[in-house]
């Protein structure tokens, strides 16, 4: 059965964009929204997944949990995303830079 999917994508390819407009609206640059099936949508992310690179993508779609939605994340620029007694958090944890120099 088609369900509701947001799907937010940062720096993918032209390919992907286009594979994700076939099936979904674009109402602002990188947000993607259609109603579709399961297979669809499992098909778009595995696609996302295979050539995000250093990009970031989110996928939140309709599931049967407490917070009524599942949210993916994939990517080198993603938030991770944590369950917490069965809620979904996001781990927002600052990017390791070895340059900086230590402060005293």
């Amino acid at each position: 059965m088609p369900s509701m999917t947001i799907l937010s994508a940062t720096a993918v390819p032209d390919h992907v964009r286009g594979a994700l407009t076939r099936w979904m609206i674009e109402p602002t640059p990188g947000l993607y929204v259609g109603t579709i099936s399961a297979r669809v949508r499992n098909e778009l992310w595995s696609t996302i997944r295979a050539s995000i690179g250093p990009g970031a993508a989110t996928l939140i779609h309709p599931a049967n949990n407490e917070q009524g939605f599942e949210l993916h994340t994939a990517g080198d620029r993603r938030r991770i995303p944590v369950d917490f007694d069965g809620l979904t958090l996001m781990d927002f944890r600052a990017p390791e830079n070895h340059d900086v120099p230590e402060s005293h």
